[in-house]
């Protein structure tokens, strides 16, 4: 007893069954709205943020550009400093942002189940 093939769909169909089965258009917009909230997160701390740790390091001024040397060796840091501002602002938000959707029942907790 064979069963009947599925049925040939098009290639429209099969792309349509794809977005809707990935998600893909959420994460399309996701992935913008994060590429937007890093340039905003981003400016806010290499506007306001590091200047204003620069002012408060004696003798540096702006925090990017704090280094040391070693021999005839260079070591920049101050921007590795700004870019873990950066980062731990960005994982707050998120984290804050998770929270309040796992709240309202947006989102799936994957730690609850």
């Amino acid at each position: 007893m064979s069963e009947n093939p599925p049925a040939k769909k098009s290639f429209i169909a099969e792309f349509t069954d794809f977005l809707e089965k990935f998600s893909v258009i959420g994460l399309a917009i996701a992935f913008v709205i994060g590429q937007a909230a890093s340039k905003l997160i981003s400016a806010f701390v290499n506007d306001l943020i590091t200047p204003f740790i620069g002012l408060l390091t004696p003798n540096v001024g702006d925090l990017n550009k704090v280094e040391f040397t070693v021999g005839k060796s260079t070591f920049s840091y101050g921007d590795l400093i700004s870019n873990v501002i950066n980062f731990l602002i960005i994982a707050l938000v998120v984290f804050l942002a998770y929270r309040q959707l796992s709240k309202f029942g947006l989102m799936k907790d994957p730690i609850k189940g």
